[in-house]
């Protein structure tokens, strides 16, 4: 189903967002952590996300539709110094309302670069998307670029500190260049985009 995806439309504003139904899964990181490459290497779609090496590119809220009522939603990327500050702060707005007021939102996978994870903006995502309850999983993107020890220590590290403090998150290694991950990461988006409701009690 993920090879199917197809850019539907970018929004700057919540009121752009298409009704509040459905299942959407969010990709969500600091600028240039490999959140683009990630969508485009789950998909299987070279160009699907567009790649910059200027971070900061993303400004608005791309919709790809996998499906009816299913879609991935690549979010600005956050932490770029050369973003004024007025516009982090609107974008801050935006994201924070979509991450806790959405309910078409059934999860979020949060990039983070493996050589430096768990920053304070990070940590402040998970803050934002963890009062829902809803699952995170976490890449440790450009995991090829760290030896063996180094992905061990550093998903121990990040896992210990998901677990005392986001519980509803998951941590995994993840390269698109070697395809670490890749596979279990496909897995885990497609079986959020295909969850039903739960329903409130018996019929």
């Amino acid at each position: 189903m993920l090879h199917d995806a197809q850019f539907e439309f970018g929004a700057a504003r919540l009121s752009q967002l298409p009704p509040d139904t459905g299942n959407e899964v969010a990709f969500a990181g600091r600028s240039n952590a490999g959140k683009s490459s990630a969508i485009n290497v789950l998909t299987g779609r070279k160009q699907l996300a567009f790649v910059s090496k200027t971070p900061g590119r993303t400004q608005q809220i791309n919709y790809y539709r996998v499906s009816a009522q299913r879609y991935l939603v690549d979010l600005p990327g956050y932490g770029f110094a050369r973003v004024p500050a007025s516009v982090q702060r609107a974008w801050q707005e935006v994201l924070s309302r979509y991450l806790q007021e959405r309910r078409a939102l059934r999860a979020l996978v949060l990039i983070m670069d493996a050589r430096h994870p768990m920053t304070d903006l990070d940590e402040q995502m998970l803050g934002w998307f963890g009062q829902t309850g809803k699952p995170v999983l976490v890449l440790l993107t450009k995991a090829d670029k760290l030896n063996r020890q180094g992905q061990v220590g550093t998903l121990r590290d990040v896992s210990q500190a998901l677990a005392t403090h986001f519980p509803a998150s998951a941590a995994q290694l993840f390269s698109s260049v070697s395809k670490l991950g890749v596979d279990q990461a496909r897995r885990f988006v497609m079986a959020q985009l295909v969850a039903r409701d739960v329903p409130d009690g018996p019929t």
